[in-house]
Order: C-alpha cells, then structure tokens, then sequence
C-alpha cells in the first residue's frame, strides 16, 4: 500500500475507534439511563448485555485505534453494531414522524459504520498498526 492509503487507514481507525470508545465510556457514566433505554427496547438480559457491550465497545474501539487483532476486532465490532441497530434502531415498528425519521437516519448511519467495519476486517489495519509492524531478525 501506499503512504497516502496507509495514512487513510489510520485516520479511519482513530474515528472508528472513538466512534465506540466514547459511546462505551458514556453508557458508564449514564449507566440506569442507558438501562432503563434498552429495557424501553425490549433487549434481554439488559444487566449482562449493557456491561458485555461497554466492555467490547471500549477495549475492540482501542484494538482498532492501535491495529491490534484489528481485523478480528472490525469484525466483531460489525456484528455489535448490526445488533444495536436491530433493537435499539427500529424505524420499521414506528409510526410515521420525526422520531421515525431519526430512527431511519441512525440504523442507515449504522450501517454506514458497519461498511467500514466490514471493509477494516477484509483489507487490515495498514502498515501503521501493531499488526504489521516490522520484526528485525537476526
């Protein structure tokens, strides 16, 4: 790859990263609001769900940021969002209006994500990440 592509790749799992640290830190510090949100959505086993997501959200959102497993990470990272957006962003069981439409706007932004996630895990992290760093032998 060249320079200007591995820079890109970079760049994208810095966003990407925070795109799931951030959020995982937030659920922490709003830890009953984010409860009483998913009990409001139907997600079972809501008290080991949110700790489970918090957990993969921050520590998979780290991997990607440094290129550590990050093509198994992205992977995974894929499959979590395809989940949040199926309980969390269901436009198709609301009626017409604004909430519908914000809801249409966040599982299509969602999927947005996912595309990159999916994309992070088939083409790898780029040259400047701990996954392809250069081992000196001897």
């Amino acid at each position: 790859m060249r320079v200007i592509e591995n820079f890109c790749l970079l760049l994208g799992r810095l966003l990407m990263g925070s795109y799931f640290i951030i959020p995982g830190l937030q659920k922490i510090t709003n830890y009953q609001t984010m409860t009483d949100y998913m009990l409001a959505h139907s997600v079972p086993a809501t008290s080991i769900l949110l700790p489970v997501t918090i957990v993969i959200q921050i520590v998979l959102g780290l991997a990607i940021i440094i290129g550590f497993k990050g093509k198994l990470a992205a992977f995974i990272l894929a499959g979590l969002t395809l989940v949040i957006s199926i309980f969390m962003h269901d436009f198709w069981s609301m009626a017409e209006g604004v909430q519908r439409t914000h809801e249409t706007q966040n599982f299509f932004k969602n999927m947005g994500i996912m595309a990159g996630l999916l994309m992070v895990s088939n083409l790898g992290t780029g040259w400047l990440s701990i996954d392809n760093r250069k081992v000196n032998k001897p």
